[in-house]
């Protein structure tokens, strides 16, 4: 239970810093491993057949050929990745002819694969083939739940279609006798947010209490997200604001929302100032992050104070955190835009040392400046930045290693 002290303090932040966020969900991608244990020989050649095959006639009489070898339908990536290359190559027919027929065995019968089958033709952008296969799950003897529905949902608000997308959030609830969560809400006010009808996207937010949900921390960074993009601060505010004294608290993707705004709008002191509250916050291990560090940093790097920025990438480091390529390619970059070449050598030797490599043309800047003033000292730092970026796995193109190489055998 959140104590009345805690949510104060929280408020308390939004009084000083008018604090937001938004947060965008990753979709993670994991192979389901087969009932039968490990695949046999006999299966495993099916498996390499169908990573190999370039073909979109031959990959589909392959899959088709297996439709029944659960070593090859029950493999997640196996089954994304053929749908993928079909779609690839603009055959809609053979997925939907794979996957109709699919559905018609045993698998079928589990909500789970159904699911699967809908989100496979949302990737594929056969909207009406999805939300066909939700409300035709009867046929196959499985059963629907919210699950499937937000699955449905989900690729119906691709189609940017207001009236389907009401129809169906509206209608097949109480047709279906299906409850929905807050998940079912967020989807649209996501969708609504990112076609920025705000208007509606806060409609759908008080109608989820009408169904008896409360809005949650997802739903409040999201509104709060689009907010401060449309450039209605006061209204991201109001949000906060509210969202705290429901007894929400915000996440660490609220709080880099919040930091974001802060620093594109050129405060990056507060936006360190927010960052040091997050710091103390011991309760709360994951606040802040490396987005969150990476953010300010960034933020202190484009006002020109590269001080403070090396003073907050020790603070990172202090914390026990390992910095991440995004922050190397920021710190090099800036350092060598303000000319300080070999604070820039610096980051760049750790970084490429752990093969994150910057980009090319931050590359190409470091060695121009290494090579400038034709000091010894600069011309090996220069060299040695050279050797490491002619053996990245994988390789740069041979015109970038050229042009690199052009640089650091200047006479």
């Amino acid at each position: 239970m959140l104590t009345l002290r805690l949510i104060r303090r929280f408020g308390a932040v939004h009084r000083n810093f008018a604090t937001v966020a938004a947060s965008s969900f990753i979709e993670k991608i994991s192979s389901i491993k087969s009932s039968a244990g490990k695949p046999s020989a006999v299966d495993e050649p099916a498996l390499i057949k169908l990573k190999n095959e370039r073909d979109p006639e031959k990959l589909f009489n392959l899959f088709k050929a297996n439709a029944t070898n659960k070593i090859v339908v029950e493999n997640r990536f196996v089954f994304e990745d053929t749908v993928s290359r079909l779609a690839g190559a603009g055959r809609l027919d053979y997925i939907e002819n794979l996957l109709e027929h699919q559905k018609t065995l045993p698998q079928g019968r589990r909500e789970g694969f159904i699911i699967r089958i809908i989100v496979l033709y949302g990737r594929a952008r056969m909207v009406n083939h999805a939300v066909n296969t939700f409300r035709d799950m009867h046929l196959y003897g499985c059963k629907r739940t919210v699950k499937s529905f937000n699955a449905a949902l989900k690729v119906l608000t691709q189609s940017r279609d207001l009236q389907a997308i009401d129809l169906f959030l509206n209608e097949v609830p109480h047709r279906f006798g299906i409850k929905l969560d807050a998940y079912s809400f967020n989807i649209v006010i996501k969708s609504f947010c990112e076609m920025d009808i705000l208007e509606k996207a806060f409609l759908i937010m008080v109608g989820m209490e009408k169904w008896g949900i409360a809005p949650d921390v997802f739903t409040y960074t999201t509104l709060i997200e689009a907010s401060y993009k449309s450039n209605r601060p006061e209204i991201a505010n109001g949000l906060w604001s509210r969202m705290v004294l429901k007894g929400c608290l915000p996440n660490i993707a609220t709080f880099n929302v919040r930091i974001q705004f802060l620093v594109n709008k050129g405060r990056t002191w507060d936006a360190n100032k927010l960052l040091a509250f997050m710091r103390q916050q011991k309760k709360f291990p994951e606040f802040p992050d490396e987005v969150t560090y990476n953010l300010v940093i960034k933020g202190f790097c484009k006002m020109g104070s590269l001080k403070m920025a090396m003073a907050v990438y020790s603070a990172f480091n202090n914390e026990g955190y390992t910095p991440n390529q995004k922050i190397y390619q920021t710190l090099i970059h800036y350092f060598c835009e303000a000319g300080e070449f070999d604070s820039a050598y610096n980051m760049c030797n750790q970084s490429m040392q752990k093969n994150w490599f910057p980009s090319v043309g931050t590359i190409i800047n470091l060695l121009e400046g290494l090579v400038r003033h034709r000091k010894i000292d600069k011309l090996d730092k220069a060299k040695h930045i050279y050797s490491l970026a002619s053996n990245r796995k994988p390789p740069f193109n041979a015109d970038q290693i050229e042009t690199m190489k052009s640089i650091v055998s200047r006479k």
